[in-house]
C-alpha cells in the first residue's frame, strides 16, 4: 500500500439508498473502480463493502519454531516512537523484540508499519510465547475433560484450544502478554542505543529497555490496539441493546479484560441489589403514615411553624435494621459473586510473581538480593519515613481544611440568616445561597489539589512496586473523599442533631449529583461524539488514505476506574450511612445506575483507547473500602435512631432516662456488630462448587508438579 497502514481490515461502507433497485445496486457493485489490493463485496443489507487488506505478512519477523508458523499474523500492540526516530534505533529495538529470551530478547513478533523511517511497530506474539506466559501467569484454562485446570506448558496438548490462540486466551490476555513480556526487557550487558546521543542513550547491564527508552524519548507510548469488528459486536451486545439488567459479562471479559469485566459485574450486581432497598423506601415514604419527611403546620402562640416528620418509630428501626443486615448482605453475596466470576474466567490461581520495578521507581543501581538483578535500590527505612514524617502530615492538614472548610460555611451561613432577618431585603435574601455556593466551590478546588497532592506524594515516597503505589495512592484519596463527603454530613447528624436538615442536605446532594453525573457522562460524551467529532470522523471515512492506526493514537489514553469506583464508594456510603434518614436515598441510586452503566460503556467503547488489561481475581483494594463502610453503617445507623426525633420521644413517653437510652443504644450497636460478623461468618465468600473446583485444580496441580519431578 502506498498510502499509509491501517490496523486488520479497513472497511468504507458505501450505502445505496433504500429506493434504488436490486439491478441498480448490481450494476454499481460492479463499476466502483478497485485498488489493485482491495476486495470488495454486497453484504445482505444492500451495502457496498470494500476491504483494503494491510500489513502485508511477509514484512512481520520470522519466527524459528515451526509450530508458531502462521499464514495470518494479528495485530496486538502498537508501539508509538518519537518523531524523529533515527532507522538504526527502530530496527535495533526490531531486534530486541524478535529476539530470543535466551538472547536478551521478548521472543515476539514485530512490524515496522509503513516503512523503516515511520514512527510506528506494530507487535504480535507466537504461540509458544503466548503459551509459556499463559503458565508464568497462573491461568486457568478449560482440559480435555471440559474442567478448568492450570495451564501447564508441558501438558498444552491436554487442553482445548490449544492450537487456536484466538480461542485459547482472549484478546486482553494475548495483549497483556505482550505488554508483559516487552515490560521485562532487560539490557545482558553494558551498551549503547544506536542512534541515541550518548548521554541518554546508555544501557546499564540488567537495566529495563523499555523503560530507559522512555526516559531517553524513544518511545512515546504503547498501547493495545482495537479489533473494530469484534468492539462493534460488544457494542451492539452491551450499550445498543441497553442491556442494564444482564451485560455480556464474558463478551466484556474477552475484549476488555478483567479489570473492567468486574467493575461493571460489581455495577451489575449493585444495580440489582438496589432493588429490595428502593421497594423498602417507597413503602416507608408513601404507604406508612409520617412516611418521609412530611412537613405539617401547627400554631404556636399564634405563629403558623413548620415542623419535619421523619419516619415513624417503626420505619426508623426498619430502615436502620434492613441498612446494616443489607450491606452485609451485598458484600458477601459479591464476594460470592467475585469468585464464581473469577474461577468461569479462569483467574482464580494467579501466580504471584515477583514483580519488576515500575517505571517511575528511582534509586541507586545495585544488585537485587532476591533476583541477583542489576535495578535501582531504595531502603525501605527512608520511604517509611517520607510517608510518617512527610505524607501523613500533609493528609492530617487536608482533612483540617475540609474542617476548616465547614466551619467557615456554618458560620458564614449564621451571619447571613442574622443579616437576613434584620434586614429583610430582597438582597439579603439572595445572600442566604452565598454561603452554600462557595463552599461548594471551596471544597471542589481543595479537592482537585488534594488529588494532584496525593498523586506528587505516592511518587515521590518511592514505591517499587506497581501495586504498592496503587495501594497507597487510593488510600489516600479514600480516605479523603470519605472525609470530604460525609464530614458535613455526621456533623449535622451528631453534633447538631438535626436530622430534618440531614433529611434535606442528603436529598439534595443525590439530587445534584445524579443530574451533574448524567450531564458529564452521558450528555457530554454524547454531544462531543456525535457532532464536535463528526467532522473528522466524517474524513476518516471518506478519506481512503486515513491510517486507522494514526486515528486510534488520536484517542486520549483511558483514564482508568478510579473515578468511577470513587462515585459508587460515595453513593453506597450515602445509602447504609443515612438512608434511615431518608428512605428514598435507594431510589434515586437506582436511577442512577440504571443510566450509569450504559453511559460508562459508551465512553469505554468509543471515546478513549483501548486499556490494557491485567488478569485480576477480584476487585482489589476497593473491595475492602466497601467492606469497611458496611462495618460503619452499623455504627451510624445505631446512633442516628437513637437521634431520632420519634424514638426520643418515644422513650421519653416510656420513662426511660437519657442514660438508660445510650446504654440500649451501645447494647443493640453491640449486638449488631456481632450479628453483622456471624453473618459474614456464616456465608462463605465462595460456593461450594466452587470451592470443591478450587481444591481439585490445587489437588491436580500438585500431582502434575510431583510427576515432573519425578
Amino acid at each position: 500500500m502506498t498510502h499509509g497502514m491501517t490496523h486488520g481490515m479497513t472497511y468504507i461502507n458505501v450505502w445505496i439508498t433504500e429506493c434504488l433497485t436490486d439491478t441498480v445496486k448490481l450494476l454499481v457493485f460492479l463499476t466502483l473502480p478497485l485498488h489493485r489490493d482491495m476486495m470488495m463485496s454486497l453484504d445482505d443489507k444492500g451495502s457496498v463493502q470494500i476491504q483494503t487488506k494491510v500489513l502485508p505478512q511477509d514484512s512481520w519477523t520470522q519466527v524459528s519454531c515451526p509450530c508458531c508458523v502462521s499464514k495470518q499474523v494479528e495485530s496486538l500492540v502498537l508501539i508509538q516512537l518519537s518523531d524523529n526516530v533515527q532507522p538504526v534505533t527502530k530496527r535495533w529495538l526490531i531486534s530486541l523484540i524478535e529476539a530470543s529470551k535466551r538472547h536478551g530478547g521478548a521472543a515476539l513478533l514485530a512490524h515496522p508499519g509503513e516503512d523503516e523511517c515511520g514512527d510506528v511497530i506494530v507487535v504480535s506474539a507466537p504461540r509458544c510465547t503466548l503459551l509459556r506466559a499463559t503458565e508464568d501467569l497462573g491461568l486457568c484454562k478449560k482440559y480435555r475433560n471440559k474442567e478448568m485446570a492450570s495451564f501447564s506448558y508441558h501438558d498444552r496438548d491436554n487442553f482445548t484450544n490449544v492450537d487456536d490462540m484466538q480461542e485459547f486466551l482472549t484478546l486482553a490476555e494475548r495483549q497483556y502478554i505482550v505488554k508483559n513480556e516487552l515490560d521485562s526487557l532487560q539490557a545482558q550487558k553494558k551498551q549503547r542505543i544506536p542512534g541515541v546521543p550518548e548521554a541518554p542513550g546508555v544501557l546499564e547491564a540488567w537495566e529495563n529497555i523499555c523503560q530507559k527508552l522512555v526516559r531517553a524519548g524513544v518511545i512515546k507510548d504503547i498501547f493495545p490496539l482495537h479489533d473494530q469488528q469484534r468492539l462493534n459486536d460488544v457494542c451492539r451486545r452491551w450499550y445498543s441493546k441497553k442491556q442494564i439488567w444482564r451485560q455480556p459479562l464474558d463478551a466484556i471479559q474477552s475484549y476488555f479484560g478483567g479489570t473492567m469485566a468486574f467493575y461493571f459485574s460489581f455495577l451489575q450486581f449493585y444495580t440489582w441489589a438496589l432493588v429490595p432497598p428502593a421497594f423498602l423506601g417507597l413503602v416507608l415514604t408513601f404507604l406508612l403514615p409520617g412516611g418521609g419527611g412530611v412537613v405539617k403546620e401547627q400554631a404556636v402562640e399564634g405563629v403558623m411553624e413548620e415542623e419535619d416528620y421523619g419516619p415513624s418509630v417503626s420505619g426508623h428501626m426498619v430502615q436502620a435494621v434492613f441498612s446494616m443486615l443489607w450491606s452485609t448482605l451485598f458484600i458477601e453475596f459479591w464476594k460470592r459473586r467475585s469468585s464464581s466470576l473469577s474461577h468461569r474466567w479462569g483467574t482464580r490461581h494467579l501466580t504471584e510473581r515477583f514483580a519488576e520495578p515500575r517505571p517511575g521507581f528511582q534509586g541507586t543501581l545495585g544488585l537485587n538480593p532476591v533476583t541477583g538483578r542489576l535495578e535501582p535500590l531504595f531502603p525501605e527505612w527512608q520511604r517509611q519515613l517520607r510517608v510518617g514524617l512527610v505524607s501523613l502530615p500533609l493528609v492530617g492538614l487536608f482533612l483540617g481544611l475540609v474542617v476548616l472548610g465547614m466551619t467557615g460555611f456554618y458560620h458564614g451561613e449564621a451571619l447571613v440568616q442574622g443579616f437576613h432577618q434584620d434586614s429583610g431585603s430582597l438582597f439579603s435574601g439572595a445572600l442566604l445561597y452565598l454561603p452554600s455556593m462557595a463552599h461548594t466551590v471551596y471544597t471542589n478546588i481543595l479537592k482537585n489539589v488534594y488529588h494532584a497532592v496525593a498523586m506528587q506524594l505516592t511518587k515521590w515516597e518511592n514505591h517499587r512496586e506497581e501495586s504498592s503505589f496503587q495501594n497507597h495512592h487510593i488510600t489516600k484519596v479514600l480516605l479523603f473523599t470519605f472525609f470530604n463527603n460525609f464530614a458535613v454530613l455526621f456533623h449535622i447528624a451528631f453534633y447538631k442533631q438535626d436530622l430534618p436538615l440531614l433529611r434535606k442536605k442528603l436529598a439534595s446532594l443525590l439530587i445534584l449529583n445524579q443530574l451533574v453525573n448524567q450531564c458529564t457522562e452521558v450528555v457530554v460524551p454524547f454531544i462531543v461524539d456525535r457532532f464536535l467529532s463528526a467532522a473528522h470522523k466524517k474524513e476518516q471515512e471518506d478519506n481512503l488514505e486515513m491510517d486507522k492506526l494514526r486515528a486510534q493514537r488520536s484517542l486520549p489514553p483511558f483514564p482508568g476506574l478510579f473515578a468511577e469506583y470513587i462515585e459508587l464508594l460515595v453513593k453506597f456510603g450515602y445509602l447504609s450511612l443515612f438512608s434511615c434518614v431518608y428512605p428514598l436515598t435507594a431510589v434515586l441510586l437506582l436511577l442512577n445506575n440504571i443510566t450509569e452503566i450504559p453511559g460508562d460503556a459508551y465512553k469505554i467503547c468509543k471515546l478513549f483507547r483501548k486499556p490494557f488489561s491485567a488478569p485480576v481475581s477480584n476487585m482489589g483494594v476497593w473491595q475492602t473500602a466497601f467492606e469497611v463502610l458496611g462495618f460503619v453503617s452499623v455504627m451510624s445507623n445505631c446512633w442516628l435512631l437513637l437521634l431520632s426525633p420519634r424514638v426520643q420521644e418515644f422513650c421519653l413517653e416510656g420513662g426511660i432516662s437519657g442514660k438508660n437510652i445510650i446504654l440500649f443504644a451501645i447494647l443493640v450497636e453491640h449486638v449488631l456488630i456481632l450479628v453483622k460478623i456471624i453473618l459474614a461468618f456464616m456465608i462463605p465468600a465462595e460456593p461450594d462448587w466452587v470451592r470443591i473446583k478450587r481444591e481439585q485444580i490445587e489437588f491436580n496441580s500438585m500431582q502434575a508438579l510431583g510427576k515432573q519431578k519425578l
